[in-house]
This record gives C-alpha cells, sequence and structure tokens, in this order.
C-alpha cells in the first residue's frame, strides 16, 4: 500500500438479482475486460482484483476471448485460496 493511503474495509450489502434456477448473484461484479494484454501490468490487474474481492466484491466476469485466456489465468491467480463463495 502506498504512503498516506488507508484501505477502509467497510462491506455494504450488494444488491442481488436471481437467475432462472433461484440462485441469488451479485448485480455489481467486476470486470476484466482487457486484462491480461500486456504482461506488465499483470501484477496489477491481480492486485486490482484482489483489492475488489477485499472490498466484498463476489463476482468477476470474464471470457476465454479476452486476452487471447490470459484473463482467466489473472482472475485464477486473484481468487487462489478463495474460491468458495465467489460466482
Amino acid at each position: 500500500m502506498r504512503a498516506g493511503f488507508r484501505l477502509i474495509r467497510w462491506r455494504m450489502p450488494v444488491p442481488t438479482t436471481l437467475l432462472p434456477s433461484g440462485e441469488p448473484i451479485p448485480t455489481f461484479g467486476l470486470g476484466t475486460w482487457m486484462m491480461g494484454e500486456s504482461d506488465k501490468k499483470r501484477g496489477d490487474e491481480v492486485a486490482a482484483l484482489k483489492l475488489g474481492l477485499d472490498l466484498g466484491a463476489t463476482l468477476i466476469d470474464t471470457a476465454e476471448m479476452y486476452g487471447d485466456g490470459e484473463a482467466e489465468e489473472i482472475v485464477g491467480d486473484a481468487i487462489a485460496g478463495r474460491r468458495d463463495g465467489l460466482f
């Protein structure tokens, strides 16, 4: 964390919507479009997703075509050890 900044952990309920199966999912999520396109940015992209999860996000949107599949690898790195409870 950079000097002069303090992370405040504040969790607010995230609105949800129901899937046809009846499972609730958050209406807010983290997107990964344009992630995985630069090796130089990989560490920052993983860190950004981890921060979003730390702040209470539980939904990550990705697709195998983002970064030619690298976005999914970044998601895998970001959620390692904390997959349960994420959608």
